[in-house]
């Protein structure tokens, strides 16, 4: 699709400018490390995640995107077999998209081996809107895999793939930022989408409570499935996030990336 890059990234930063600003203006927690200390290292990760789903393009062609293309040029898929309204097409291939990522992002958590890496994630002490792109490599060219066989198997379009993307992208960026919601906005928000404070509770020292609300975009899979906690046990306020045996570390570039291979 013609100009897909500069639209996902004009997106992508400008909705980051929104949540950092509204974190800076109506903060819901205080928080315990410098920003400038911990944004630098979750950057950091983020640009060796581009880099390395470029490398990834070098060895399979075709990314997501190039995927829905190949799988509609060649008939292959569900949705290529079927003859459906494209916007109809295009819903449903977004809501399988994001019921495979809580799914994903459920294993992620069961799998000990999987867990090293995405427990990269969840060892930022402070919770804002980096900690949204702050993921291993390794599990960022993993779930790129999983999208790429989904895509071959529904025959997704190139437009529900980057618009799952886009939306995928700032829900996490939205639900992530350490930003204060009046609670009335959040409960009827909550209905739907994962506030902040929804996914807050998943960032818990607590593993009960890191073991819930594993949604990123939609709220509707944890009420569904039974893995929905509405509050933390602690309050925001006094809740602690992050690992239960972690220290400042995290907040180093080096330290985040080694994690996956340390015993504890």
């Amino acid at each position: 699709m013609e100009h897909e890059a500069l639209i996902r990234l004009s997106v992508f930063a400008g909705l980051f400018a929104l949540f950092a600003g509204l974190e800076a203006w109506a903060p819901r927690r205080i928080r315990t490390q410098p920003r400038k200390t911990r944004w630098v290292t979750n950057w950091a990760i983020t640009i060796i995640d581009t880099v390395t789903l470029r490398a990834l393009a070098l060895a399979m062609p075709l990314l997501a995107v190039g995927a829905a293309v190949d799988a509609g040029a060649n008939g292959w898929g569900l949705f290529n077999a079927l003859s459906w309204p494209a916007w109809v097409e295009v819903l449903i291939a977004i809501l399988i998209l994001d019921l495979a990522i809580w799914a994903q992002h459920l294993v992620t958590h069961k799998i000990p081996l999987l867990w090293r890496f995405h427990r990269v994630h969840h060892a930022d002490r402070d919770i804002d809107v980096t900690t949204a792109i702050r993921f291993h490599p390794v599990e960022i060219a993993f779930s790129m895999l999983l999208k790429i066989g989904l895509v071959y198997l529904m025959g997704s379009s190139a437009l529900a793939v980057i618009l799952f993307e886009i939306i995928l992208n700032g829900t996490a960026m939205f639900n992530h930022a350490n930003i204060r919601l009046p609670l009335p906005l959040d409960a009827a928000l909550r209905r739907v989408l994962v506030t902040p404070d929804m996914h807050r509770v998943h960032h818990s020292v607590h593993r009960r409570e890191h073991d819930s609300n594993y949604g990123f975009s939609l709220s509707i899979w944890d009420r569904m499935f039974g893995t929905y906690i509405a509050q933390p046990e602690a309050g925001h306020d006094d809740m602690t996030i992050g690992l239960q045996w972690q220290d400042d570390r995290p907040s180093k570039l080096g330290w985040a990336l080694s994690l996956p291979f340390f015993r504890k």
